[in-house]
């Protein structure tokens, strides 16, 4: 696990709560949630379906704000924010990857990864310049031009990183980003998700999976809207010992 100590808190989120009433019922998606993940980290949250995570997600994504509790990105309270600053933040400060790709149909490669660079006001040639970098970062120099329909689920999915990275995000969100793909494709993204990571990158992944999980560093699961661990990812998941073979019960026995 990456030495973080001595770094600022990125991401602060103090005694969130978020509170969804359904009738006479009343559902606690975060539960008194307090989570500091700091520049450089490479974090997995992890629950199944209902756990929370994705509330947190959201949240943490200036998707949606919290019922009580505040959120401070980068030592910005955002959690009081007007929708127009909380989208102005996400322009500026974090890249979303998403499972599905998100990418527009009738826009090619440059164009999709262009696009985020629009809404955040950049000049045409900046945009261009900057999409063109990363798409090669991603491995598809030479596939500006192309469809989505022309690539392959992988290579849909190193577009939607490319996305992410142009607008150089203090935090790049992957909502299960594996999920669309198979295990081989899945292992190219996971690894280049590690490589950003390696670079600096801060990265918060998203996940129902414990093997996706256990790619990160650090990871923190979450259940009933409440974490309930949280810690370097080799004690979230130990390694499994395997049961003594015949040779080692002969030992034992001789010992």
């Amino acid at each position: 696990m990456k030495k973080i100590e001595n770094r600022m808190p990125l991401i602060e989120l103090d005694e969130i709560y978020k509170i969804y009433h359904m009738g006479d019922s009343e559902v606690r998606a975060a539960d008194g949630v307090t989570l500091r993940i700091c520049e450089g980290e490479f974090v997995a949250i992890v629950g199944q379906s209902g756990s929370g995570k994705s509330t947190l997600m959201n949240i943490i994504g200036c998707l949606d704000v919290p019922t009580t509790g505040s959120y401070r990105l980068k030592g910005e309270d955002v959690s009081e924010l007007t929708d127009d600053e909380q989208a102005e933040i996400r322009n500026k400060m974090l890249g979303f990857i998403f499972q599905q790709y998100n990418l527009i149909p009738k826009l090619t490669v440059l164009e999709n990864v262009e696009l985020s660079l629009l809404y955040a006001g950049l000049p045409a040639e900046e945009r261009v310049e900057r999409a063109r970098l990363q798409i090669s970062r991603v491995g598809l120099a030479g596939k500006e031009k192309n469809l989505p329909s022309q690539l392959s689920g992988g290579q849909q999915q190193r577009v939607s990183i490319a996305r992410a990275l142009a607008g150089n995000p203090s935090v790049i969100l992957a909502d299960e980003p594996t999920g669309a793909l198979d295990s081989r494709t899945s292992r190219e993204v996971l690894d280049f998700l590690k490589q950003l990571n390696e670079e600096g990158n801060t990265i918060v992944l998203i996940t129902h999976d414990n093997g996706i999980a256990a790619e990160a560093t650090r990871v923190v699961r979450v259940s009933d809207g409440k974490i309930v661990f949280d810690g370097p990812a080799e004690e979230a998941f130990p390694a499994a010992v395997p049961a003594p073979g015949p040779q080692h019960r002969k030992a034992e026995e001789a010992s």
